[in-house]
């Protein structure tokens, strides 16, 4: 059965390989862009099964067009991917509030609003799913993507707690915690802090290091993250987390390991905190 998509941010990185993989295999979809001239060869390609809409994630009023263009085109919505957003390098004493707070705006404002305007369509279809792009920057900090971390943690947190909400209403909440894919994310994605401060430069400095020396080299094949999304999309129990490619595994290995260390060590005394 043909499923009706929405995705976010399709003009690159995951987003732009799911739109073309969600198109190619006969699902309908409202690929959006900030900019929808460079979705065109998408929707020519596809003319019958694919609209493009413009969609600036930190204007609501945009999200509100395209749900109704889904369900005025397609008469309903399946799937709500929210996958526009961007990361932000720098240590937290570098970074100033006109670099952050955009990173905020997009990265967790966006998604909400975004979200909350596709909720009255995806309630009316059973089985639909909400697919928030995460990331392994998701699961654990990183000296230097503090502030991505932050919006990404916040991303996870809502997320957990709307399957929470949608679940009984017959919707699932799947978020992707994507590693390094080879997508333009170390490259157009990433914004650095301008300020560089030399006593972070063995700690959060290593993060432009690693920027410089890894983009567009990245093991990761985004097809391959692409065909393991899809295959959760469709499954009748989806997980509600989706870390992908060998480095989120490591990442989610690591911090499971570093709770269970801290949760053993302190247990006796910090569960000895109730009133006798």
């Amino acid at each position: 059965m043909k499923k009706t998509w929405m995705i976010t941010g399709c003009s690159s990185g995951l987003g732009k390989h799911l739109a073309r993989a969600v198109a190619e295999r006969g699902d309908q979809l409202v690929a959006t862009a900030r900019n929808p001239e460079t979705l065109r060869d998408l929707a020519l390609q596809f003319p019958k099964t694919v609209y493009v809409c413009a969609l600036d994630v930190t204007r609501p009023e945009t999200s509100t067009t395209a749900v109704a263009l889904a369900t005025e085109v397609f008469g309903g919505l399946d799937v709500l991917v929210n996958n526009a957003g961007h990361g932000l390098f720098g240590a937290i004493e570098e970074t100033a509030p006109e670099e952050y707070r955009p990173l905020f705006e997009v990265n967790v404002f966006g998604l909400i609003e975004v979200t909350r305007a596709a909720l009255p369509a995806l309630r009316k279809r059973r089985g639909g799913r909400i697919v928030n792009l995460s990331s392994g920057a998701g699961i654990a900090g990183t000296a230097g993507s503090g502030y991505y971390n932050a919006s990404k943690f916040a991303v996870e947190g809502l997320s957990e707690a709307l399957d929470q909400e949608v679940a009984p209403l017959g919707l699932r909440v799947i978020i992707v915690e994507p590693g390094p894919f080879r997508t333009a994310f170390l490259g157009r994605s990433i914004t650095m802090a301008r300020r560089q401060m030399s006593d972070y430069g063995q700690t959060a400095g290593q993060r432009r290091v690693y920027r410089d020396s890894n983009h567009g080299k990245q093991t990761g094949d985004p097809a391959k993250a692409v065909a393991v999304i899809l295959k959760a999309v469709d499954s009748e129990n989806p997980p509600l987390h989706l870390p992908l490619g060998p480095a989120a595994y490591a990442m989610a290995d690591r911090k499971l390991a570093a709770f269970r260390k801290d949760f053993d060590a302190w247990r006796p005394l910090a569960i000895a905190t109730d009133f006798d």
